[in-house]
């Protein structure tokens, strides 16, 4: 006997739980591991805020005590003299000497290590990539003091060359006259920067070009790309976030490096034309030459110029996050 199904419904569809009620579920399902992660998690997040405020209050207060009896202009005097009375100092020779020396490292340092992430990621064979990653992981763990030292007996007494043939043939700019004095200058300041810096932008840059989609790169080649095509369609798009973010931490260890500067510079307080002649000074350098010996007060105009470099800073890495805000696209999230 044939059972006709014409008139049997369906059941009547299951109800569904409302938002309010799937985040409750959702919250009662979460594992107590997961709770206490989010927590630690939050409370890290919170806690370096808190850190950062707290140094911000203290250099603010600081440098308020010391502003406040300065008889120069802070930003724009040319002298740092904290022991005389009444006092007189300023930071224009200091915000001159840190800015150029790290654009120089940046404009050095930062073609040579996206090249050289490049020859290790998509260029060097396997023995030979592996060595060198391991040299410039090496290289990055070298303390600044080492750096300073050999810029100070060895890099120091082979840039009369360089700075030769600079003052022979683009002497004429002004920027790269030389009057034969010792090259300890702020060219030579920007060279050792940039050589520290190298192992940081390219370990990031290195790891961020790992990260292409192969995907990518086997459609361009597809479409007949060559190498260099490849990486300049597909591998450097990709990862220009990324190398921007490296070049952020390679400004911020240039910006701040002390001991080497302070071992390769001869500083003064006056802002020369050329980047060959001795003399000029940096924020880093300042603080770790004046501090031990300054008095309570020194000390006080010490923490306001370092507030400056804090200001700075915070600066640069505002201005990185825009950048990179702005090119979402080429995220490896969005990829």
């Amino acid at each position: 006997m044939d059972i006709s199904t014409k008139n049997i419904q369906a059941p009547p569809p299951a109800p569904q739980p409302s938002p309010a009620e799937h985040k409750r579920a959702a919250r009662g399902a979460t594992r107590p591991g997961d709770r206490i992660f989010l927590g630690l998690s939050r409370g890290s997040g919170i806690f370096l805020l808190v850190i950062m405020a707290a140094i911000a209050v203290f250099l603010t207060y600081r440098a308020t005590l010391a502003i406040g009896k300065d008889e120069a202009n802070f930003l724009t005097a040319f002298e740092w003299n904290t022991g005389v009375i009444p006092p007189k100092f300023g930071i224009a020779v200091l915000v001159y000497g840190t800015i150029v020396s790290s654009v120089i490292a940046m404009v050095i340092a930062v073609p040579i290590a996206v090249a050289i992430a490049l020859f290790i990621t998509h260029y060097a064979p396997r023995r030979l990539a592996g060595p060198i990653a391991y040299v410039i992981d090496l290289l990055a763990a070298v303390p600044s003091i080492v750096y300073g030292l050999w810029g100070a007996l060895i890099l120091v007494p082979h840039m009369d060359g360089l700075f030769g043939w600079l003052d022979e043939y683009l002497g004429w700019t002004g920027i790269f006259s030389w009057d034969g004095g010792a090259p300890r200058s702020m060219l030579t300041v920007g060279v050792l920067l940039a050589i520290m810096i190298l192992p940081i932008i390219t370990n990031v840059s290195r790891e961020v070009f790992r990260q292409v989609p192969q995907m990518h790169e086997e459609a361009a080649l597809a479409l007949g790309a060559t190498r260099w095509e490849v990486v300049r369609m597909a591998v450097i798009p990709f990862g220009r976030s990324g190398v921007i973010s490296a070049s952020m931490l390679g400004l911020g260890r240039a910006l701040g490096e002390t001991m080497a500067v302070a071992t390769v510079l001869s500083p003064d307080f006056d802002i020369h034309a050329s980047l060959l002649n001795p003399g000029g000074g940096t924020f880093a350098q300042n603080i770790a030459s004046k501090f031990g010996e300054a008095s309570e007060f020194g000390r006080d105009a010490l923490i306001a110029s370092g507030l400056v470099l804090f200001v700075i800073t915070l600066l640069v890495n505002g201005a990185a996050r825009a950048i990179i805000a702005r090119r979402k696209e080429y995220s490896g999230a969005n990829a």
